[in-house]
């Protein structure tokens, strides 16, 4: 039997200028931070996993030592228990993945059940610019092929919102699908401002409407489910949600109560690839789409595409890139090489075993901190 010998947790932290203001932090980021596990095993291989910060997992890792990285189920179930105690250990289940499929010799798609190693990306900006600026920007990434962006809300005022949607809008005609992230699911720690009522909600989704976009995000509380479920039957957007939920059966009842019709999980912040790739079968079957939100870096986005690969029927999948503040370099600085698309939008995986990533060693070891 192959057992897990080891488990390293370390701490990366790469310099941001110019900083990149996110839409849903009032503090412009200066340092992009993130925790790189390594799950090593008696055979030699050793599996890669990355999130962000994992603080208090580091006392548990002796939970798997001993154990065979192949039992997804009883890893799973370790995890899941950490994870209501302290932190976010779902890194640990990427790694785990990536580890099963180079014993295995095969992506991780392909252990999921997947035929095609492939999946369309959506440009997702995260920068509040201008009206002007966001038609620029969005002009630009609609040049590099992407067959649909989303767009972020968080102005100090909705009008300027609609007014920078309505200028992308203009500026692009109807040639790709549009989203727009609302911001209202969840909040900074510093940041206590109310998210929007139902009425608020419905209010802008008229808007949205008239305007053609293909789904709204986050448009109330992550915990608001009638209000969820009110405002999916009383318009006619897609209406996205559960990206930094942290419980499966938060994400079932969500499915039960008809909450969403894209369903966003992350999987290196919840549920790992074990516990999405359950979820996102039972949304499948619901005729819900599951489609991961993928805001991390590079490990974690290539884990999402495998997952949403192995899954298959997305139409889409997140793909971060909103330069010159986020580029896929910065994104990705953990990688040897980047994960691109190509000129059609297309994410292409390849065929090599686990994720098919190798990491930067001489970057980490100039990254790392504590």
């Amino acid at each position: 039997m192959v057992a897990i010998t080891n488990i390293e947790i370390s701490r990366h932290e790469l310099p941001l200028d110019p900083a990149f203001p996110p839409s849903w932090d009032s503090r412009p980021r200066t340092r992009f931070r993130t925790d790189i596990v390594k799950v090593h095993c008696d055979s030699g291989h050793v599996g890669i996993g990355s999130g962000d910060a994992m603080a208090g997992v580091e006392d548990y890792l002796d939970l798997f030592v001993g154990h065979s990285p192949l039992d997804m189920d009883r890893n799973f179930g370790v995890l899941e228990n950490i994870a209501f105690h302290v932190g976010r250990p779902w890194p640990i289940d990427l790694a785990l993945w990536d580890l099963a499929g180079k014993i295995k010799g095969k992506p991780v798609y392909r252990l999921l059940g997947g035929s095609e190693g492939r999946v369309r990306a959506y440009a997702s900006t995260g920068v509040l610019r201008t009206p002007k600026q966001m038609a620029e920007q969005v002009d630009k990434l609609v040049g590099m092929g992407f067959p649909a962006i989303k767009i972020r809300f968080s102005r100090p005022d909705i009008e300027e919102d609609l007014d920078a949607l309505k200028q992308v809008r203009d500026r692009i005609g109807d040639q790709i699908d549009l989203m727009v992230d609302c911001n209202q699911g969840w909040r900074m720690p510093w940041d206590v401002a109310e998210p929007w009522t139902f009425q608020q909600a419905l209010g802008v989704a008229r808007r949205l409407e008239d305007l053609g976009v293909y789904w709204m995000e986050e448009p109330l509380h992550r915990g608001d489910y009638a209000g969820m479920a009110s405002l999916r039957a009383a318009t006619g957007l897609k209406i996205a949600g559960a990206e930094m939920t942290r419980e499966m059966y938060e994400l079932t009842t969500l499915i039960e109560r008809r909450c969403l019709d894209v369903l966003q999980p992350d999987c290196a912040v919840t549920g790992g690839i074990t516990g999405l790739h359950r979820v996102g079968r039972i949304a499948k079957e619901n005729g819900i789409i599951f489609t991961p939100h993928t805001w991390g870096n590079g490990v974690g986005l290539v884990a999402n595409i495998h997952l949403t690969a192995g899954l298959g029927g997305a139409p889409y999948i997140e793909y971060p890139i909103d330069p010159p503040e986020w580029t896929a370099e910065r994104r990705d600085f953990v990688l040897r090489k980047p994960i691109l698309t190509d000129d059609k939008g297309w994410i292409n995986l390849s065929d090599a075993a686990g994720f098919g990533i190798v990491l930067n060693e001489d970057i980490l070891d100039d990254t790392r901190v504590g």
